[in-house]
């Protein structure tokens, strides 16, 4: 998968930290069937009961560039929470989004290692079951739509930064590569889209996590069919329409349009933005309910 480079843009606001806290490698967090490797920042002020960010990195990508490329550690410097950092086994580091294993609850898969590295962080450190999050860049904004499929009582909401549908990848293979989804020529129902969440935790009848979706309308690795495809998936879920009760323009900021939904769902598209998206930490933040 192409490289998402964020790395230029955002790494000098997280090398500059005047803090002692610094990115650890958890080797035995759990349950891990897939060997995804977890990282861990806690800052040197974590608060009481923390809350949990999980940020998932992009092909090619690791769990370092991540950490250095976004500003989350920053900002959890600033407030106390705690992120997890998970890294992918595979070659190209690309998430596995596109098997039965992941795409199942507890199914053994990428999605199951990064659950227990959650559960892992909520136990050790006594954090807030109540206020764990989700958000990630390419691969890892689609590992965050899978995540907030088949662990929807462990996510509370997410972010997602130019990802594809939950199940919109599958192949039936591990870490595998579906052109017609990269393409944006899967189309589906909001409906359709909606149970293809609900089949990844059949039984599940509680909450699903508040959902951000951001894309650009110039993303030609993961095209932007698929920002609208997305929001219908969570719209489905939601049982919102598919049209927009509001549309800010200039929203984080230009030359992005927030679209929003309802109160769990918003998009935001970015007119002639590319795949090489920026993330918007501190709207993260606010979205999560973290400031």
């Amino acid at each position: 998968m192409v490289n998402l480079r964020q790395l230029a843009s955002y790494a000098p606001a997280v090398l500059g930290l005047a803090s002692a806290a610094q990115l650890e490698q958890v080797n035995d967090f759990g349950d891990n069937p897939s060997g995804v490797r977890m990282f861990i920042y806690v800052p040197d002020n974590v608060e009481t009961n923390p809350a949990i960010i999980v940020a998932s990195h992009y092909c090619t990508g690791t769990a370092q560039a991540y950490f250095q490329g976004t500003q989350y550690a920053r900002l959890a410097d600033q407030h106390g929470f705690i992120v997890i950092y998970p890294e992918s086994p595979y070659e190209g580091s690309c998430w596995d989004v596109s098997s039965d294993a992941t795409l199942t609850h507890d199914g053994g898969g990428d999605s199951n290692g990064i659950a227990n590295m959650v559960a892992y962080t909520l136990d050790t450190y006594q954090a807030d079951a109540s206020r764990v999050f989700a958000t990630g860049s390419s691969s890892g904004a689609m590992m965050t739509n899978v995540l907030a499929a088949t662990y929807p009582d462990v996510f509370k909401a997410a972010s997602v930064y130019a990802g594809v549908p939950a199940g919109c990848f599958y192949t039936g293979t591990v870490n595998g590569w579906n052109s017609q989804c990269a393409n944006g020529q899967v189309v589906r129902s909001a409906e359709e889209w909606a149970d293809e969440v609900r089949n990844m935790y059949p039984g599940y009848t509680g909450e699903y996590p508040r959902m951000a979706i951001y894309h650009g309308s110039a993303d030609n690795t993961l095209f932007p069919a698929n920002y609208d495809e997305t929001v219908k998936q969570w719209a489905g879920v939601f049982g919102y329409s598919t049209e927009p009760e509001e549309t800010l323009p200039n929203d984080p900021e230009a030359p992005f349009t927030k679209e929003v939904f309802g109160e769990n769902l918003f998009g935001a598209l970015g007119e002639g933005v590319s795949h090489n998206l920026p993330n918007f930490e501190e709207e993260d933040l606010a979205w999560f309910g973290l400031v």
